[in-house]
């Protein structure tokens, strides 16, 4: 029996999700939506998925889908769950959850009146390396934790000419920033490793905000953020910071450094090594390669790979009726939320944020 999935969204979902769907044998991709018709039509000729559309609304109407998978800018996440949901579907939703902490807990409970599987995407939870870092803390491989490092610096945003007019990245109205599009991973990532956030203190900036349009030369203003810097209390690590930022003019990449009181773990993104180190001695590697790296027609780098075993994960799930085992739920999601909104409401009280449970 397969499992009849429709696809919102024609970007992301063409080089991450239908690649790795096309590695889970009995998912069957139906309909794909966008909101060019263009796009829809040219993502589903390439991957033989049989219907096309530029209204999604118009999709769930016409189709029974057993999942949806949602890649799309973060102001429509909370209605086209909610859609996707009321019509009997499992659901698959692109990070940020949502707008903010309230929007998530309608998905949240949503989902659980509904009785359905419910995932956020967050594929960085399914890649080795990450999975290796979770089980070296969990088994007290380097001890009690004391301190966590966490940046990503790069250049994309520098630029005030880099993004186009009406960029939604770019606009915090529609939940775009780099607090949204890079740190609802880290902060998952985290959550994930060290337990839940109790407190934070953060700058959410946006540094460049005069911005022109390249292609026309008109300016306008950006809203979103493309600097941050957070620190957070957790249950297991007494301090824990991230340093992102979209403005700088050399890329530093990605690095994780985890400080612990029997060892240091330390991950770099851009060669994806992965060293452990004892009190006075050496670091050693102890990378580990991603298998499906090597599946056919899977895009490179660890954001498209990782969906290969979110997605057997998920529609493991939605075949079996059962949670998933891994990967982030509409409840991580929401958990997740609700520290980006303290990071929010930090900034603007210059201030500490304590995070209820």
């Amino acid at each position: 029996m397969s499992i009849r999935i429709g696809v919102i969204g024609a970007s992301f979902a063409r080089t991450a999700y239908l690649p790795a769907l096309r590695h889970v044998p009995d998912a069957e991709v139906l309909a794909i939506a966008s909101a060019r018709i263009d796009s829809a039509r040219a993502t589903a000729a390439a991957f033989g998925v049989p219907h096309a559309y530029d209204d999604w609304q118009t999709m769930l109407r016409e189709h029974a889908f057993d999942l949806v998978c949602i890649a799309t800018p973060t102001d429509t996440h909370l209605p086209m769950s909610l859609a996707a949901l009321d019509a009997g579907a499992h659901v698959l939703c692109e990070k940020p959850t949502a707008l903010n902490a309230d929007e998530a807990r309608l998905m949240r409970d949503r989902a659980a009146e509904r009785g359905r599987v419910s995932m956020i995407g967050h594929e960085l939870r399914f890649n080795p390396n990450r999975r290796t870092i979770a089980e070296l803390v969990a088994s007290g491989a380097i001890g009690e934790v004391r301190h966590a490092h966490i940046s990503n610096v790069t250049p994309g945003w520098a630029d005030p000419a880099a993004r186009p007019k009406g960029d939604w990245w770019s606009l915090a109205e529609r939940g775009g920033g780099r607090l949204g599009a890079n740190g609802s991973h880290q902060v998952d990532l985290l959550r994930w490793w060290f337990g839940e956030v109790e407190a934070i203190v953060a700058v959410v900036e946006t540094m460049i905000r005069d911005r022109v349009d390249e292609a026309t030369g008109e300016p306008w203003t950006a809203t979103a953020d493309d600097f941050v810097q957070m620190t957070m209390r957790q249950e297991r690590s007494r301090h824990s910071d991230v340093l992102m930022s979209g403005v700088a003019r050399h890329n530093m990449d990605n690095v994780t450094q985890i400080f612990g009181s029997e060892g240091t773990i330390v991950l770099t993104n851009e060669d994806e090594r992965l060293l452990i180190g004892a009190p006075g001695g050496a670091f050693e590697d102890i990378s580990v390669a991603d298998p499906n790296a090597q599946l056919e027609g899977v895009g490179k780098g660890i954001w498209n790979v990782s969906f290969v075993a979110l997605m057997q994960e998920l529609c493991a799930a939605v075949r079996e009726g059962r949670p998933v085992q891994d990967g982030a739920t509409f409840e991580d999601g929401l958990r997740n939320q609700a520290v980006l909104d303290a990071a929010k409401r930090s900034h603007v009280e210059r201030r500490w944020i304590d995070i209820g449970g």
